[in-house]
């Protein structure tokens, strides 16, 4: 059965949902582009499984965690699944264009068109660092919670 709680954050309330082993499946800000923006209502609300995540969370937000350690289970192809792991090889407080992000998943960094796609469905926001990736020219560029919010995750973090 899936579960689901809220928290607050400064990008504004995160719905948090689990897979049926507890694993972190999905942190979702305030209308996320193509992703479930509210619970289902046959998930069920259980604020106790997910304790870890929020105090992980918060901690990060109060600028007292770099990095999470949480179980996940992001729901994706195996090409989205290889680059979503070389976003978890990007440090806190540092960028990556699409291009170093693609060589980094074992892609060509000619098909930035296609890991930018999988940056943008990825189901983790914050905790998978998808904010952290920027475009070849150094601009921000989309972020499926939108641009404020990248920008605030960014400058939190003290990236340049």
């Amino acid at each position: 059965m899936t579960s689901h709680t809220t928290m607050d954050s400064p990008l504004g309330p995160l719905l948090l949902v689990a897979d049926e082993q507890g694993r972190l499946s999905h942190v979702l800000a305030p209308n996320t582009k193509g992703q479930v923006s509210s619970p289902d209502p046959a998930w069920t609300e259980d604020p106790a499984l997910f304790t870890a995540a929020v105090a992980q969370l918060t901690a990060y937000f109060e600028g007292e965690l770099k990095e999470f350690d949480l179980p996940l289970a992001p729901v994706g192809s195996e090409f989205r699944r290889r680059v979503w792991d070389a976003l978890d090889t990007i440090p806190y407080g540092a960028t990556t264009t699409y291009g170093e992000l693609a060589t980094a998943a074992g892609q060509r960094p000619t098909s930035v068109r296609a890991v930018a796609g999988a940056v943008g469905a990825n189901p983790l926001l914050i905790v998978r660092p998808c904010h952290r990736v920027i475009g070849a020219n150094g601009a921000l560029t989309g972020f499926a919670a939108g641009l404020d919010a990248k920008k605030l995750l960014l400058g939190l973090e003290g990236a340049h």
